[in-house]
């Protein structure tokens, strides 16, 4: 059976991977029917939730004492994954009944409410902990084993690899997470971004935090930590998926959002565009061009808007015109709008729009006095 499963994903093929869960999974298996047995298998016929089956090779089985051990490599595919090639082990033993998973070196332990895993337990989250659980059930059957084993589950330079992860932010030390809904990494996927933006904003709100702080990335964060005094600690990176974090923000119940953000990003939303990804939509210089037209540009002044190469040179342009001050407050006001009409009334949210040549170049009215109150919630 092959491994080789695909998409086709912006005119390119592109080979899908499987989880840290699936390897957990598949490791966990190999190790008891080693230790059930006496012979590790070469290979794991893993099936995945996503239907898809993989044949994981398994390496360095090993049995001692009452115990079994193997590993298995990740494999992210064309997915550009913190943890491709990573080895992850499981060790098995016997015990009177059940089957029982824990996390050991490598894997992280969750120290903050809000996760889909509870304070003090490993990060295996709960779709791998049913995947591990049933390939183990599944070595038991072929055995015909009718007692119970425990699970240990090891991540090679796991606290390593978590430093770059989103963990510390979400309160998982001394490893990572072993994750996976479907057991397939899909190549470049947005979806596995936007469900870490998703768990930030849980795992604030389970701490106690009522005001969604965002930024769509590391200027929109440096800039409202330097600038505004705001505590980073506290704060969710969206990336480009500013609309799906709005969303998100909604659904767990935030009832005030306070975005910061560069206006390379932000400008867009003007004209209602919510994934900020050039490769989805840019126009930056077309909204800022449209909004100085409005305010009375002259044609060369919407001339040189339209040929600038950024933002800023945008700016320059506006403030040769005289007129910075008009067209920002007129995008403001758009933003606001757009804002508005995504929240539906469900939620409030301000924004502060910046950059780093000018400073905040726009802000809603409110957006002040809910930087003050953000910083007293911290």
């Amino acid at each position: 059976m092959s491994n080789e499963h695909y998409i086709y994903q912006g005119g390119q093929k592109l080979r899908r991977g499987w989880t840290t869960g699936s390897c957990a999974a598949a490791a966990a298996q190999a190790a008891a029917l080693l230790l059930l047995t006496g012979v590790a298998p070469a290979t794991i016929a893993l099936h995945t939730p996503a239907g898809l089956t993989f044949q994981l090779p398994v390496e360095q089985p090993q049995c001692t004492e009452g115990a079994a051990s193997c590993t298995v490599r990740k494999d992210a595919g064309d997915d550009p994954d913190a943890t491709d090639g990573v080895r992850i082990t499981a060790t098995v033993r016997r015990a009177a009944s059940g089957v029982q998973i824990e996390g050991g070196a490598g894997v992280g332990r969750v120290t903050r409410p809000g996760l889909a895993v509870p304070v003090g337990e490993a990060a295996i989250n709960p779709a791998p902990r049913a995947q591990i659980r049933a390939a183990v059930e599944r070595a038991m059957r072929e055995s015909g084993y009718t007692g119970g084993l425990t699970v240990v589950i090891e991540v090679e330079d796991g606290a390593a690899l978590a430093e770059q992860t989103y963990n510390a932010h979400l309160g998982i030390v001394g490893g990572i997470s072993i994750l996976g809904t479907s057991g397939v990494v899909e190549p470049m996927s947005e979806k596995a971004l936007v469900d870490t933006i998703r768990l930030e904003l849980d795992s604030l709100y389970a701490a106690g935090q009522r005001i969604a702080f965002l930024c769509p990335g590391n200027y929109g964060a440096d800039f409202a930590r330097d600038t505004l005094g705001l505590d980073l600690a506290h704060a969710v990176k969206c990336s480009n998926y500013i609309g799906d974090t709005l969303d998100h923000a909604v659904y767990r119940g935030f009832r005030e959002i306070l975005l910061v953000g560069h206006a390379g990003k932000l400008v867009k939303l003007a004209a209602g565009v919510m994934n900020t990804h050039s490769s989805v939509a840019d126009g930056r210089q077309e909204i800022i061009t449209a909004h100085a037209a409005l305010c009375g540009a002259g044609r060369d002044t919407l001339a040189a808007l339209m040929d600038a190469v950024s933002v800023d040179a945008c700016i320059d342009h506006l403030e040769m015109a005289g007129l910075r001050e008009a067209v920002m407050a007129r995008i403001g006001q758009a933003i606001a709008q757009r804002l508005a009409r995504r929240l539906r009334g469900r939620a409030h949210a301000e924004f502060v729009m910046f950059t780093a040549r000018y400073g905040i170049l726009a802000q809603s009215p409110g957006a002040p006095a809910l930087c003050a109150r953000a910083k007293e919630e911290t």
